[in-house]
């Protein structure tokens, strides 16, 4: 008979764990500039350690607990492609659970890798209902173990603070109640009973639930924002008073346009009720002026003091999608202003001029209106005709990250879908004019690309590289089929 299975030794397991974890540890000490006491050729650790190097890497990891922040984890976490590892992501909280003396900084950790860890994992299917105690406690299984999802009594205040996250309807409602606050304070005054994991399935519930509503309020912001700037550029105004948003009397419109396109979720630096308010202070300052300019406009015009377009944006959610549409066609309308447009990839009654910048807002709105699959490894998009899979770091490069290699991924999609949508179109119409138009816009950003592809590599930024590869090489296939018409 055949021996049985030997179990996995405490030892091997910490390895094991230790051994999952270190690309984390290695990321983060990239980002920060902190000295790795490791060389590139021992970077690869073995599955067997010798005693030297399982003492060496546990010293380092121990080492980098005591001098990373959650800002910064949360930083790397969100912007590369380390998001995607669900194992290594268990791990990592594992390994801070077990943790038999916890800082408030380790709370804090462990408090944004569970959130994080939900958000990843939890079914497109249930996203985005009222997510239960017994929802949340089924998803963490994997980390967290079977837990009773009955609710604990002294995380009553986080079910009351959920139950009124139903009403809100703006960012100036939720923003008077100080929730990120009310929070923290219920988590700081819970001690160690925080690490209950019935506790942890509540506060993973109330992180999400909070965080979601507040993206969507944001969102719906965002959308009457465009649409008045949209109008405003539509009536030929070119400044814009923004005493509200903290800037002059006399700011370019055309300024506060990119402002308003560049502006991104306030969740990548330091995640307190603090810098968080502040973000969404500014931003409903910035919906203010562009309201009274857009007011001021009307009244100047002679059309009367009517409501500027997208003000119902916050009164309703269901709202935003329509007022989503009218933002994109009135700035795509005032793009084309700017710049000679590609035609629309679809009839010739397309409501929408499908141009570059066009494109790229189409994109980013649908992406974020889209609950991440797991890992969100690969995501469809529909412009026109066309339907795009975008991978888990293009998806990143549009939703939360900024840098010229999260430009030249965004250019790079943008371009396969214009060569798509124009190929849809010719396919439909006969006509291809639009599509040898975007082959001929295609094939000047391959040659970018490649170029930017080469810079990466001489840079030994090795990610980017292989990123920027794979998106390059998607837009070339697309050309391949195109030509092939």
């Amino acid at each position: 008979m055949p021996a049985p299975a030997r179990s996995e030794s405490p030892r091997q397991a910490e390895w094991k764990e230790a051994r999952s974890v270190f690309p984390i540890y290695l990321a983060l000490a990239k980002q920060l500039e902190i000295e790795i006491p490791f060389a590139q050729a021992k970077r690869n650790l073995p599955e067997k350690p010798d005693l030297e190097i399982f003492s060496e890497v546990h010293e380092w990891l121990d080492s980098m607990d005591q001098r990373v922040l959650v800002h910064q984890l949360r930083h790397l976490l969100q912007m590369t492609t380390l998001n995607d590892s669900e194992s290594g992501l268990r791990s990592l909280i594992a390994r801070h659970l077990r943790k038999s003396k916890k800082t408030n900084v380790d709370r804090d950790k462990i408090d944004f890798m569970l959130a994080q860890y939900f958000a990843l994992e939890v079914p497109p299917k249930i996203y985005h209902k009222q997510i239960e105690l017994s929802d949340v406690a089924q998803v963490m299984q994997p980390v967290l173990g079977d837990v009773d999802p009955d609710p604990l009594a002294w995380c009553a205040p986080l079910e009351q603070m959920i139950e009124a996250l139903r009403g809100f309807r703006g960012l100036r409602e939720i923003l008077k109640t100080n929730f990120i606050e009310q929070g923290r304070k219920v988590k700081e005054t819970a001690g160690g009973m925080f690490y209950d994991p019935a506790a942890l399935v509540a506060f993973i519930r109330f992180n999400f639930l909070l965080r979601r509503t507040l993206i969507e309020l944001m969102h719906a912001d965002l959308i009457a924002i465009r649409a008045g700037l949209g109008q405003l550029q539509a009536a030929g105004a070119r400044i814009i008073d923004c005493h509200h948003l903290g800037l002059s009397a006399t700011e370019p419109l055309t300024k506060i346009c990119a402002l308003a396109d560049e502006w991104k979720q306030p969740f990548q630096k330091d995640y307190t009720e603090r810098s968080v308010s502040q973000a969404f202070d500014k931003l409903l300052g910035l919906r203010t002026d562009v309201e009274q300019a857009l007011e001021k406009a009307l009244a100047k015009s002679g059309e009367g003091v009517s409501q500027p377009a997208g003000t119902q944006a916050a009164k309703s959610l269901p709202a935003a999608k329509k007022l989503a549409t009218e933002s994109t066609v009135s700035h795509g309308k005032a793009k084309a202003k700017e710049r000679p447009a590609t035609p629309a990839a679809g009839t010739p009654d397309s409501a929408v001029v499908l141009d570059f910048e066009n494109c790229m807002e189409q994109i980013w709105e649908q992406l974020i209106a889209t609950p991440p699959s797991r890992g969100r490894s690969m995501t469809n998009v529909k412009i026109g005709g066309a339907r795009i899979l975008m991978s888990s770091w293009e998806v990143t490069a549009f939703v939360s990250e900024d840098g010229p290699a999260a430009e030249d991924l965004r250019r790079a999609v943008v371009a396969r879908v214009l060569v798509t949508a124009a190929m849809e179109s010719a396919k439909e119409t006969g006509n291809a004019t639009s599509l040898e138009r975007a082959m001929n816009m295609a094939r000047a950003e391959v040659t970018r690309l490649q170029e930017r592809v080469d810079v990466a590599k001489q840079a030994k930024d090795t990610e980017a590289a292989v990123n920027l590869g794979i998106s390059t090489k998607r837009l070339l296939s697309a050309l391949d089929e195109a030509e092939k018409l």
